[in-house]
């Protein structure tokens, strides 16, 4: 690959990318709020992620652009911050889209972030691409605003897929170290019922299968971003308690956890809403997870 457009490309998930992806492109080019800068092949180009700019040359000649912009979920849902990651997800989709149709060389592919959320909450159905049912409720109208407006973009020379990409779990950020760190201090326990899939997928198989999509150029459309098989609230938690060598884990009833939720700023919906979500395109594409299971990919982040 020669030239790797990553839209907000400074979090989590666009750490673990730009790590995978930087000795596979000759070119990395990140567009972030922050200053210009370049270090070895990576190159910071500065985007307010809503209007055209300068930034708009780079995706002239580049391979593949990922988009991974969008406010965190990691917050209380008071309508300024609703609006804020609506509008961050939608307004930065819309000009990437506008961006791609002014090139006279567009990227030959167009990675978009979904999210795994926009299925309703299952304890019983494994939700895929063809027939998961699409949930109700805020977040879900995020996701398929979102969706909407990225299949809505007219670019015929651009191959476009929507990542619905579960919880990834990671060493170095992302949803996995507050949960570590609840178990350490022994309140490893259920999280609510504890009956509440929860899909997940290692940081390395997330690149994997985004570089995966990359190559095969087959695969359009939505993407379930996830492990094969989803556990329950009751299996991470047991699972992580083995792990770490805990000897008991309290459990947190519903109402404790809108309470935590409260005083660290966050929403309850993270832990209890069900994703019982399975990758069969991926799977059905051929494409191998190298960690599959969740106890291996547990101690594999936590040694």
């Amino acid at each position: 690959m020669k030239k790797l457009i990553i839209a907000a490309g400074t979090g989590f998930l666009g750490n673990v990318l730009v790590e995978h992806f930087k000795n596979k492109a000759e070119t990395i080019v990140i567009l972030t709020r922050s200053k210009k800068k370049s270090i070895g092949n990576i190159k910071y180009v500065h985007w307010d992620a809503k209007t055209l700019g300068e930034w708009k040359q780079e995706l002239d000649d580049a391979d593949v652009l990922i988009n991974m912009t969008g406010k965190s979920v990691d917050c209380r849902y008071h309508q300024k911050n609703k609006d804020l990651i609506l509008s961050s997800r939608v307004d930065s989709t819309a000009i990437l889209g506008e961006a791609i149709l002014a090139c006279k060389n567009p990227p030959k592919a167009w990675l978009n972030s979904s999210t795994a959320t926009i299925y309703r909450h299952s304890l019983d159905k494994e939700m895929d691409e063809t027939d998961g049912e699409i949930g109700t409720g805020f977040s879900v109208n995020v996701a398929t605003n979102w969706e909407s407006v990225f299949f809505s973009q007219q670019t015929p020379k651009t191959r476009k897929v929507a990542l619905r990409t579960s919880i990834v779990l990671g060493k170095n950020g992302g949803a996995l170290q507050p949960i570590l760190n609840l178990v350490k201090i022994g309140f490893g326990g259920k999280q609510g019922k504890g009956n509440q899939k929860f899909s997940w997928i290692h940081e390395l198989d997330f690149t994997r299968s985004l570089e995966f999509i990359i190559e095969n150029s087959a695969i359009q459309g939505p993407v379930n971003i996830v492990a094969p098989k989803p556990t329950d609230n009751n299996g991470l938690m047991k699972t992580l308690r083995n792990v770490t060598k805990t000897p008991f884990g309290i459990p947190l009833p519903k109402l404790l956890l809108e309470i935590g939720a409260w005083i660290i700023k966050t929403e309850t919906e993270l832990i209890l809403k069900s994703r019982n979500v399975i990758p069969k395109k991926l799977q059905d594409a051929g494409f191998k997870f190298k960690q599959p299971n969740l106890t291996q990919a547990l101690i594999d982040l936590t040694s």
